[in-house]
């Protein structure tokens, strides 16, 4: 796209306030329907946000060759999950696209190309959180997908491109996990965190305290702690967006900060 397409494109959407960006820890899909204190956390925080214009949700479970947006008018509600009660299943997030956002995060982007997608809906990484933010549906949703060859660096330099989208009405939200181990689950619910659990998400904690990007870029330095915290980094890359979109003068809270089933970290943070 040439600069004169990308001016006319947003000349149509103001600049905003700067809108928050978040990391959602979205872990089971049944926090979707079930009332707990990850869901009541969802709903409160959709409360307190400023209403956006659109949503821009990249999710752990849309995992591309590439870089793609979604470009439909009416994206489905994606079942991407098996064994769960078919309460699950039932449950549609009929939020409109955003098409028309979508083509601005394409024109923001010039380091790789980002293509369009007719095909991909919403994931349960995406619809799962915002069933309770906003439960109206009412919000234009699209989302972007994670370009699963690439590097974790790769990731925070794409996120940084977006940036100008947070003064466009755009609230971001990022959605995985920072410890994601379902290989070491403990289904009784008793069992205590496991120990490299607590010291990964402690270190990833700490990093975002002391705006330390290269800690979280380079968590594979930390050796086994981070083998374990992410057998796959699927639910670890989205957190790159969301440092990457960090800016200078970002204050940050952590909200859902405990650990699910033992080895999922729920720890979710914004930056506003």
């Amino acid at each position: 796209m040439q600069l004169n397409d990308l001016n006319k494109l947003t000349e149509g959407f103001g600049s905003t306030d700067q809108m928050p960006v978040l990391f959602v820890g979205h872990g089971n899909p049944m926090n979707a329907i079930t009332e707990n204190i990850y869901s009541k956390s969802w709903t409160e925080m959709g409360k307190k946000l400023p209403l956006p214009k659109a949503i821009l949700c990249i999710s752990a479970h849309w995992l591309t060759n590439g870089t793609a947006v979604t470009m439909t008018d009416k994206p489905k509600t994606i079942h991407d999950f098996g064994g769960f009660p078919e309460e699950l299943f039932a449950v549609q997030y009929p939020a409109p696209g955003a098409v028309d956002y979508a083509k601005m995060a394409i024109s923001s982007v010039s380091s790789t190309k980002v293509h369009e997608d007719f095909e991909w809906g919403l994931d349960h990484g995406a619809w799962s959180v915002l069933k309770n933010m906003y439960p109206k549906a009412d919000v234009p949703v699209f989302q972007m997908s994670i370009d699963y060859g690439k590097s974790p660096q790769y990731h925070y330099n794409l996120a940084q491109e977006l940036a100008g989208l947070r003064r466009k009405g755009i609230l971001i939200v990022t959605s995985g996990n920072i410890v994601h181990n379902l290989g070491m689950m403990s289904w009784g619910g008793k069992e205590k965190s496991f120990d490299w659990a607590i010291e990964f998400d402690a270190i990833v904690k700490k990093a975002i305290e002391d705006n330390d990007p290269t800690t979280l870029i380079d968590y594979q330095k930390l050796g086994k702690i981070a083998t374990m915290a992410h057998p796959t980094n699927d639910h670890y890359l989205p957190l790159m967006y969301t440092i990457g979109l960090r800016s200078k003068t970002d204050t940050f809270e952590f909200f859902n900060t405990t650990f699910d089933l033992g080895s999922i970290s729920m720890r979710s943070v914004i930056f506003s």
